[in-house]
């Protein structure tokens, strides 16, 4: 049989936001329709994410955040460039201007990072199978170059670049949207160095700026992973990622890192990107296009 052309991760992330969120994670991942999870260390329902990982055996990564909620390390507010004084990190986009601006000590940075991995291995007892971050903050200029080296002295090897071909095409996207997949594409791109002089490895390519929440169906699954791969000799085979954020949505209070659930988590459209990965059209589709699912790991002998 002719190996598939690519090879998917499917990566689930949010994991341990809220136990909703987690359940229709878990039963996505139960069902094939994701192959790997991102987990939020501080999150309300980490600990409870990590005891469903490890007995569903589901391939899990640190999603690094350094945007929501509170902090796992000793970083406190008026002693710490990544927190609000309320003690909250600065969000979304608080923290990109505060980067952008040299406001926040990158030494602070690795010391956070530091402690995010050391909870994970607390919860799962091992190292993470990948690190990535929430809200792309891992490819942040001068944040990256901490990220790598964070991560080559823990013996990570695998991480996330969120370059997707094609973005300026993706009319669908409102211009907030846009600007911002932009923004991020443009930070990957300048993160390949310092990633690369660390070994970190990423898949080929990578989906999910352009569908995300509301805009993902398997039509536009198909046809990010068909741009991704414009230009590979016919019968080379490509590894990809898609990034997806499935679940329940959230039920306020319960939820979030410490400031409770967002708007997004709250939506509908995370049940929608649940149904989409696991309704039939998607997998036949994939199939189709000969794609496989697989887990990160098994990259490794790819």
């Amino acid at each position: 049989m002719a190996r598939p052309r690519v090879r998917l991760v499917v990566t689930a992330d949010d994991f341990g936001y809220c136990p909703r969120r987690d359940e229709g994670i878990v039963e996505a991942f139960l069902a094939g329709a994701v192959t790997s999870v991102s987990l939020l260390v501080n999150g309300a329902a980490a600990e409870s994410a990590a005891e469903l990982a490890r007995r569903h055996r589901i391939p899990t990564g640190l999603h690094a955040n350094l945007s929501e909620g509170r902090p796992v390390g000793p970083a406190r507010p008026g002693a710490s460039s990544l927190l609000s004084p309320e003690g909250f990190f600065l969000g979304k986009m608080g923290f990109r201007e505060a980067v952008a601006a040299k406001d926040v000590a990158l030494s602070q940075v690795r010391e956070e990072l530091e402690a995010q991995l050391g909870r994970f291995q607390e919860l799962l007892g091992r190292k993470p199978t990948h690190v990535d971050g929430h809200q792309h903050v891992h490819v942040l200029p001068g944040v990256c170059q901490v990220f790598a080296e964070v991560l080559q002295a823990h013996g990570v090897r695998f991480t996330r670049l969120p370059l997707e071909r094609g973005l300026g095409d993706c009319t669908w996207l409102e211009a907030p949207a846009r600007a911002f997949a932009c923004a991020v594409e443009c930070d990957a791109r300048a993160a390949v160095g310092p990633f690369s002089r660390s070994g970190l490895r990423w898949t080929d390519a990578f989906v999910g700026l352009s569908t995300c929440g509301r805009h993902m169906s398997a039509h536009r699954v198909s046809g990010a992973l068909a741009r991704a791969l414009e230009g590979t000799p016919t019968g080379h085979s490509l590894t990809a990622e898609l990034m997806a954020h499935p679940g329940y949505p959230s039920v306020p209070p319960a939820g979030g890192c410490g400031e409770g659930p967002d708007a997004f988590s709250c939506s509908w459209e995370r049940l929608h990107e649940l149904r989409v990965l696991k309704e039939p059209t998607l997998q036949a589709r994939l199939a189709q296009d000969g794609v496989q699912l697989c887990a990160l790991q098994d990259l490794e002998t790819g």
